[in-house]
Order: C-alpha cells, then structure tokens, then sequence
C-alpha cells in the first residue's frame, strides 16, 4: 500500500493554549509527534498546520508542513484537505491521521493500526485498549468502544462508541484510542457526509461513519499512548519523553 501519514495541528486550545509548540525538553510537542510518524516508516509525513508557527516548527526539523484552513472544525477535515493540496492525482492509498497531541504514540502502534486495511473490506482502522481502573470504566471523558471480536482474538470490528460504559455485562471493555487509518476513498466519503444524530449526540465524531454505514476495524493494543489536554498532561509527557 502507498501510506502517507498527516498530523493536524493548530494552536486554538481551550484547556491548553498552544500547545503543539509547548515545550517538552527542548522541543515543541508537535515536533515530537512527527518524529513518531517519520520513526514508524510507513512513508511520508506531514503535518496539516492551521497556523504558520506550527508550519515553521516543523520546516526548522526538516519536515514538511502544508497550510489549511485554520477555520476546519476538525482534525479529519484538516487532515483531507492537506492530502487534496498534497496529492491530487491519487497517489495514495491509505491515509494515518496521527493526531498531534500524542507524543507517545509509538512506532509500533502505528504499523498496528494499519494492518486491517492491508485485507479487503475494512475501510477505516483505530486502535483500543483495555480498560484496567474502574474509574476510567465509568468516566465519560474515556470514549469507550463495542467490538465484535471472536474470544481470544485482538482484533474485530467496531459496533458502536459511547462516553457511556458498553457493552453492559462480563468481560473485558475497550478505551478507544483516537488514532485514525482511512482508505482513500473512505475519508474522501466521510469527508462529505452531514454530522450524523448520534456523533452530535456523544460528541464522536467517529459515529458519523458507522451511521452512514461505514466499516471499522478495531486493533487492540497494550498501551494507551498519552493525550495532551491539559498542563498535568503535559507534565507527564515531559517525565516520558527523555
């Protein structure tokens, strides 16, 4: 497969101002997140900045930055239009959106999570872990996911998300981790789809796909890469990135 990675990025954050250029020993985040992209080697990386700082950060390292519209409501619409300036003929097939607040999102993850698409069928691709604490079972702030997957097995299909705790009953629950693999044609469709009932409802935008009928395949993984919303967070992300 021709694989191009795209982390959307821009600097408009209301629990934490600024933060693909916050610091995290010596380097902005957003540097560190390419990094993860370029160490995967899955093939390009680029980032979809919505603010030229970001754009410059990332041209200082090397890499290679394209301008979006800072008005895009979201990192899947940033992502589409950076691969519609960078490859309009088509060139590639399936697209990783690496998100551009996860700065230990590792190599390994990213080969995982675009494996379902090297079979036919899967047009999307996302990763989950296994939810250990309670209190992550019953937060609404841990997107949970229902998977359809035969016992043993450490990869299935999506049937639904929620910030509710799904599926009810035994046995193990899922904490989605918003790490995205599109088919070409897939998040050119998704792109254009209206947002759905139940994606306003929950605030997921990944449920506009599986309402209009789209497939998601689900990998499990061990390790849930850390998200950076906050200076906790942040903090955190410090103390692991030595």
């Amino acid at each position: 497969m021709n694989i191009v990675t795209i982390i959307p990025s821009r600097l408009a954050s209301t629990r934490l101002p600024n933060k693909a250029l916050a610091d995290i020993n010596g380097l902005p985040m957003i540097v560190h997140v390419w990094r993860r992209g370029i160490e995967a080697d899955l093939g390009p990386v680029i980032v979809a900045c919505g603010d030229k700082a970001i754009a410059e950060a990332i041209r200082d390292v090397g890499g290679e930055a394209v301008m979006t519209d800072p008005r895009l409501n979201s990192g899947s619409d940033r992502v589409f239009a950076a691969l519609e300036a960078v490859d309009p003929a088509g060139k590639y097939e399936v697209i990783v959106n690496l998100q551009g607040d996860m700065p230990t999102a590792t190599p390994a993850m990213l080969t995982t999570l675009v494996a379902p698409l090297r079979r036919p069928g899967a047009e999307v691709a996302t990763l989950a872990s296994v939810i250990a604490a309670p209190n992550e079972r019953l937060s609404d702030s841990v997107v949970k996911v229902a998977v359809s997957m035969p016992p043993g097995s450490k990869a299935g299909r999506a049937i639904y998300f929620s910030r509710n705790t799904i599926p009810w009953g035994g046995g193990e629950h899922y904490h989605h981790i918003g790490l995205y693999a599109y088919r070409r044609d897939a998040l050119t469709r998704f792109s254009q789809l209206p947002p759905s009932p139940l994606e306003q409802r929950e605030k997921l935008e990944q449920l506009r796909a599986l309402e209009h009928g789209m497939r998601i395949d689900i990998s499990i993984v061990d390790v849930n890469p850390l998200g950076v919303d906050t200076l906790d967070d942040l903090n955190i992300a410090r103390s692991l990135l030595v």
